[in-house]
């Protein structure tokens, strides 16, 4: 497995724009597609608090390819942007890094490790 890690930086005030976008339109269309979000989180203590964070699991590289090109041309992806979208721009920016497990790395629910994928940039 491959974990991304997304770290939204929202403009000043459009955090809650972009949390409702998530639970009202996102997170459906992600599950039709197969997408997997293992969790989302706002920073409590830290360098900003217009962050919202969040973990997918992708089973390979491929596979984040393929679902996140559907993903970025599903129709209703783009329509629920544009609506939440109608009183400005959300994100001020989005660093995303794409994470292999150690030999050490135990799963969320005390799963064996999985084999690192190879990658290469």
């Amino acid at each position: 497995m491959i974990h991304e890690l997304r770290i939204y930086t929202c403009l000043p005030g459009r955090l809650p724009a972009l949390q409702q976008r998530f639970e009202t339109a996102t997170l459906a269309i992600w599950e039709r597609l197969g997408i997997r979000s293992l969790g989302f989180w706002t920073t409590m203590v830290g360098s900003s608090s217009n962050d919202l964070t969040y973990l997918i699991e992708w089973r390979s590289l491929a596979e984040r390819e393929q679902k996140w090109a559907e993903f970025v041309a599903d129709r209703e992806w783009q329509e629920a942007r544009a609506k939440s979208e109608a009183d400005g721009p959300i994100v001020a920016n989005i660093a995303s890094s794409l994470l292999q497990p150690t030999s050490f790395y135990r799963g969320f629910e005390g799963t064996a490790p999985q084999v690192p994928v190879a990658f290469s940039r």
